[in-house]
């Protein structure tokens, strides 16, 4: 497989599904949600006396190059991506792809 890309979608923690559920309604044909913890509340507190929910939840959507455009612009709005503080999003080229033959033509099409 090639040209395939990754969209790494970072959230507070409680807001995937319904991004996920955006993502789909756009074409994805699925997503893994990862939980995390971010490293920045300690800072926050200390600048601002305010305590800062650190818990996150990291989306992964694989999907064609040709679709990344119109996935990532339905995942930016869905998670009001473009306000401060709601989010980030990124997306990185997939190398190697393996265990996924049975879905290729999903990812190709």
């Amino acid at each position: 497989m090639t040209d395939i890309m990754a969209v790494f979608v970072v959230v507070e923690r409680g807001k995937a599904d319904n991004i996920v559920e955006e993502a789909k309604v756009a074409g994805a044909f699925g997503a893994t949600i990862f939980y995390a913890r971010g490293t920045g509340e300690k800072e926050f507190k200390k600048f601002f006396n305010l305590n800062v929910e650190s818990s996150k939840e990291i989306i992964l959507i694989l999907t064609s190059q040709e679709q990344k455009d119109g996935l990532v612009a339905a995942l930016v709005k869905a998670g009001n991506l473009k306000d401060p503080g709601t989010g980030i999003l990124f997306t990185v080229p997939v190398g190697e792809l393996v265990g996924l033959d049975h879905r290729k033509g999903m990812l190709t099409e």
